[in-house]
């Protein structure tokens, strides 16, 4: 009778033993969400590497479904709302759609901001911890970076100095870009950037403000035809983040895969996709005889330049955040 129950308790043993492993190595799908085409930088830079790195370090247990062009829900402004609310996971989101929220990581993006020798990426995360953190309520951030430096992209019209942006309609990327405009003299317009090709085909705006590399992702060099590089127009900011609540509920071995295949180096992966999608897209651009593709001159630079310092000196000002700045540069 002994011996039977000394049985009957391993074989009980055992079984919970097989049941807590396969519970700890349960494969579980989790889904990434952007409103962007499949073909847009984000998904080589940003989403690719992160999904291949999880996959391949849980052997295709922990599944990252990728779900673009707002298959989950459209509009852009959403997005931080839909990983809260658990409708995606991860989100991939541009904080100037949402300015509010992001006033103090959205220092990178000012004009000036990231000294030479910097980058977006290193200096959002040097005050992520101090600075930024209560900016992401309820969510933990996987990556984040900033774009290329900035461009005018114009139907028509050569920008060599803010005098010439007078009376003419820019579209920007969120708020800091559209005081900056204003300073420069030019009415600043936002609205999400898959409205863009429209706006300008049809003259609802003039021209708009963001990197080279979203010629490319949104085919603007169908409808634009003068570029205007080197005026300092700062940089546009971009996260991608994740549920806190879905990530605390994973077991360690999906977190460390998670921990490990995002942070500073994916953050890095983002930026430098970014700009050498910029870099190419400018070369091209100087390569087709039906653009003017205008390289500003030190003078003229200098008179954008003039102005932008001011603006930078006064918002930092205006809103306290000369320590937020100061932290982004190790200072």
């Amino acid at each position: 009778m002994k011996t039977l129950k000394s049985r009957a308790l391993l074989t009980l043993t055992a079984g919970v033993a097989l049941a807590a492993s396969a519970g700890a190595s349960s494969a579980e799908t989790l889904k990434l969400a952007h409103f962007v085409a499949p073909a847009h930088v984000v998904n080589s830079s940003i989403v690719d590497p992160f999904k291949s790195g999880v996959e391949e370090q849980t052997d295709g247990e922990l599944d990252i479904r990728v779900y673009p062009g707002g298959e989950l829900g459209s509009g852009p402004k959403e997005q931080y709302p839909r990983v809260l609310q658990g409708v995606s996971d991860i989100v991939w989101g541009i904080p100037g759609y949402t300015s509010s929220q992001f006033k103090k990581s959205m220092v990178v993006e000012m004009p000036g901001a990231i000294p030479e020798g910097m980058h977006g990426y290193e200096m959002l995360w040097n005050a992520y911890e101090d600075q930024l953190k209560s900016e992401f309520p309820g969510t933990k951030p996987l990556a984040l970076w900033t774009s290329e430096p900035n461009i005018f992209i114009m139907k028509d019209d050569e920008i060599h100095s803010p005098k010439d942006l007078e009376g003419l309609k820019i579209r920007v990327p969120g708020e800091m870009a559209a005081a900056l405009i204003d300073a420069y003299g030019g009415t600043p317009l936002q609205m999400p950037a898959g409205e863009v090709y429209n706006a300008l085909q049809t003259g609802l705006i003039d021209g708009l403000v963001t990197g080279a590399s979203a010629v490319n992702d949104f085919k603007l060099d169908e409808v634009a035809n003068v570029y205007s590089v080197g005026a300092p127009l700062g940089h546009i900011m971009f996260y991608l983040t994740m549920n806190q609540n879905k990530y605390d509920g994973l077991s360690d071995e999906f977190k460390q895969a998670i921990d490990d295949s995002s942070g500073m180096k994916l953050s890095r992966s983002g930026e430098q996709g970014w700009n050498a999608l910029a870099d190419e897209t400018l070369e091209a651009l100087r390569a087709e005889p039906d653009n003017t593709v205008i390289e500003l001159s030190d003078e003229e630079v200098a008179k954008f330049e003039e102005i932008a310092d001011a603006f930078r000196k006064q918002r930092l000002a205006e809103k306290g955040a000369e320590d937020v700045l100061n932290a982004m540069r190790g200072e």
